[in-house]
């Protein structure tokens, strides 16, 4: 049987509540981020960021956070077929917070938990057979049920031809041997934990622990001998993780020091979080280990991970991707502080982000001075067209992909928060209509507070009239309102849409965008998202994706806008932009709502015509911008 897939993992999966502060205890935590957990969880996902083909059998919950787990491994590419969907459980939670670089408080809520009622029918053989490998942790044989499911996949990976590998990731709380407030503990002596890992240890190609967890599998508190002790009933490749010392790989029989096992060379970074480094380091071995690198190579990889992951907030968002691993494992450390290494966290943004938006045919309804200025128009009328916009922007998509809004949530909030969940892409504007220098709308906060309230799935837009004559005065007042608006965007995990329009400030030719691309880059804004006026010159164009590329060759890419243009000339504008690959799609808003809007707030349209028109002129957009990049995509392969 062809083998689709590298990895499948078993076992715990979670969601994890972060503690927003450092540096105090669980107790006096504030806020908290939401990210999925559990060790087979967080490795599917660390090993899908390295660019292996990764699934997870386990259990969630029918309830939101069990939607969140498989919404987030689904966003990270991991395989979803076998996380089984249990009715009668909740999705287990853990409480977690960063005291120092050695305490982290932490509560598992995991009674009776989805992920512990995994049994023997929830393995499917046809799904096992796929995968070139099977790894499992020592949480799932602490119950005779999971422990019979675990062990089933094991032998059914084995009839397979697969792998088998174990992280010990042995938590005495989650065997029953420590108190609810005791989360944290990683090692209590246990003879019942030690002979039950000892009667699996001889089904596995590779084991791996900390000293601690060798300790418990080989039952003594030397390590040495607890080595040996497991060398006695495996013969499997036995992975030491010492930590600030590395780890050591043990292929055969077990010398008298550590010292002497193969190693793989460390990073001297700061210690941050230690909380889910053992899942990164993992991540990065299985990579090697299935590429059949050498040991020192694999436990450069699973060392690396390690230090991104003790380096910065939480678990699997903290681990790299491909592009991330090979750019630090040729650069090196600049920072101990790895999140604090600007060059390294923009590689780790922009090539972790989720979705795929290689197409972007966007409906922009985010007018606000626009439709206040039409006849008939009040606060709650616009409110209400711009629900009737939003219709028609699903009745386009249909479900299918590449179909955004821009919507704004002073006069657009209904249909602004009714999109979420729809599969759009949505943008949400920050900037106050027509304001030069650029002020933002009050609901930010003097502090840009109010990101903090925003969904995730929304991007951060904000439109800024600039020109590169500008004066220094009026330069440096824009560029300081940016910088610390994209700085806050990111400190809230939200996206970032820079527009920019000269041709109203002053006269533009095919420098003019590109200029002030790079100054903006030049100041460390790197947007996710450029919003750009339309350019008929091909030269303006390469100018401006070069200033692009030159700067930041992962950017999710460019949006052209419409400036109320008619649509005959959005065509032309839209066969010239889509020879461009960096061009993704339009963000285009009067040409499409302009008519609806003027002839329904002066009460001469009803609802269902509006809705109508603006789903034809949206439909007729969408195709024009297809078919030209069509034409674009084939006059670049020519």
């Amino acid at each position: 049987m062809a083998k689709t897939l590298d990895v499948i993992t078993i076992g715990r999966s979670s969601v994890d509540l972060y503690g927003g502060q450092v540096g105090g205890r669980l107790e006096d935590m504030g806020s908290f981020q939401k990210y999925i957990g559990g060790s087979p969880t967080n490795m599917a996902a660390g090993t899908a960021r390295l660019g292996l083909r990764s699934a997870l059998i386990t259990r969630v919950g029918d309830e939101h956070m069990g939607r969140f787990i498989r919404e987030e491994l689904q966003k990270e590419g991991v395989d979803v077929r076998g996380v089984r969907t249990d009715s009668e459980r909740l999705t287990a939670l853990v409480l977690l917070g960063i005291r120092d670089e050695e305490r982290f408080p932490l509560i598992f809520y995991r009674e009776n938990c989805a992920d512990m009622a995994l049994c023997d029918d929830d393995i499917d053989e046809a799904f096992v057979a796929e995968s070139r490998s099977v790894v499992v942790t020592g949480t799932h044989l602490s119950h005779p049920r999971t422990e019979s499911a675990v062990v089933k996949a094991i032998r059914l990976g084995r009839r397979h031809g697969a792998r088998i590998g174990l992280d010990i990731d042995y938590r005495p709380n989650l065997w029953g041997l420590a108190g609810h407030g005791d989360g944290e503990s990683r090692f209590i002596e246990s003879g019942h934990v030690t002979a039950k890992l000892q009667s699996h240890l001889h089904l596995f190609d590779l084991i791996v622990g900390t000293e601690e967890e060798f300790h418990i599998a080989g039952g003594s508190t030397d390590t040495i001998a607890a080595l040996r002790a497991v060398r006695a009933v495996s013969s499997a490749t036995l992975v030491c993780k010492r930590g600030a010392a590395g780890a050591v790989a043990f292929t055969g029989a077990i010398p008298d020091s550590l010292d002497d096992g193969e190693s793989g060379p460390g990073f001297p970074i700061e210690v941050f979080n230690v909380l889910g480094a053992g899942d990164g380091f993992m991540s990065g071995l299985i990579k090697g280990w299935l590429e059949d690198a050498p040991w020192p190579r694999a436990l450069e990889y699973a060392n690396a991970c390690g230090a991104f992951a003790v380096s910065r907030h939480g678990c699997t968002p903290a681990y790299p991707s491909l592009q991330e691993l090979e750019f630090f494992l040729q650069r090196g450390v600049k920072d101990r502080a790895l999140r604090k290494d600007a060059e390294l966290e923009q590689i780790h943004w922009a090539t972790n982000r989720h979705n795929d938006w290689s197409t972007m045919r966007v409906f922009a309804f985010d007018h606000r001075m626009q439709l206040e200025a039409m006849e008939g128009a009040t606060a709650e009328k616009i409110g209400e067209f711009k629900k009737l916009c939003l219709q028609a922007a699903l009745n386009v998509q249909a479900g299918g992909p590449g179909y955004g809004i821009l919507c704004d949530n002073r006069l657009g909030r209904q249909a602004l928060h009714a999109a979420s969940g729809t599969g759009l892409w949505i943008g949400r504007p920050v900037e106050w209509p027509g304001s030069r220098p650029l002020t933002l709308e009050p609901e930010l906060g003097a502090d840009y507070g109010g990101l903090g309230e925003w969904a995730l799935e929304n991007v951060v837009k904000v439109l800024c009239f600039c020109h590169p004559d500008d004066s220094a005065e009026m330069r440096a007042e824009q560029e300081a309102t940016i910088s610390r608006l994209f700085a806050c965007a990111r400190r809230n995990r939200l996206e970032f849409l820079l527009e920019v329009i000269p041709s109203k400030v002053g006269p533009v030719d095919d420098d003019t965008t590109a200029m002030l691309i790079r100054r903006f880059y030049e100041i460390g804004i790197y947007p996710d998202w450029w919003k750009l006026e339309p350019m008929v010159s091909a030269m303006a164009w390469e100018k401006t994706c070069a200033a692009i590329n030159d700067n930041d060759p992962n950017t999710r890419g460019i949006v052209v806008l419409g400036l109320d243009a008619p649509e005959a000339e959005l065509a032309a504008s839209f066969a010239v932009a889509a020879a461009y690959p960096l061009v993704k799609g339009f963000a285009v808003g009067r040409t499409i709502f302009g008519s609806a809007a003027r002839n329904w707030l002066a009460g001469s349209l009803s609802d269902s015509d509006a809705i109508k028109d603006m789903e034809d002129r949206y439909r007729r957009l969408c195709t024009i911008w297809d078919e030209a990049r069509a034409a674009g995509n084939k006059a670049v392969a020519v």
